[in-house]
Formats: C-alpha cells, structure tokens, sequence
C-alpha cells in the first residue's frame, strides 16, 4: 500500500519536531514499544506538552497508543514508517528520471 500525499506531508509534519524524535528513539529503544510514564524523563516537558506531541505521532500513524489500566504503552509503527520511506525514495527516483 502506497500513502498518499496527504498522509506523507502528516509524517513529515510530525517528523519535524525534534521532541517528537526523542518520543521515537525513546520507543524504539525500547523495543518498539515504550511506556508513557517514561517521556517524561525523555523530553523534559509538562505532561500536557507530552500529550500534544504524542497525539501528533498517533494521528500521524506513526505509533500507536494502547491503555493498560490507568497507564498508556505507545508502540512504533514500523509499517507506516516502512511505506514513509519508501514514499521518499519513490522522490529520489522521480528526481533522477527529471534530471536525466
């Protein structure tokens, strides 16, 4: 499956954040999966700043959230993060095919 335009400017967005980059090497990191309660320490921001940044990356697809109890767990999405790159190399060939 092929992300649309749409969905490749989303994660691209959601990229661009250097907090939202430590939420992803925090939970990649861990496996892929990683505990909320752990941000924290990661980005050094109030709870609700997290919250933001978190919600960026789920609506991007990028990880996805699942409640245990009082407590969220958030585990990478390698298959969009799989299609996002692909998406860009799909750029690199176009580019080629122009410049030739």
């Amino acid at each position: 499956m092929t992300l649309t335009l749409k969905q490749v400017e989303k994660i691209s967005k959601a990229l661009g954040d250097s907090n939202r980059l430590k939420i992803l090497h925090y939970i990649a990191g861990k496996g892929g999966c990683g505990e909320c309660s752990g941000l924290q320490d990661v980005v050094g921001l109030a709870q609700p700043s997290i919250s933001h940044h978190v919600k960026i990356l789920v609506e991007s697809g990028l990880i996805e959230g699942e409640k245990e109890g009082r407590n969220y767990s958030y585990t990478l999405n390698g298959g969009v993060l799989n299609q996002y790159l692909a998406s860009l190399r799909q750029l690199e060939t176009a580019d080629k095919a122009i410049l030739q």
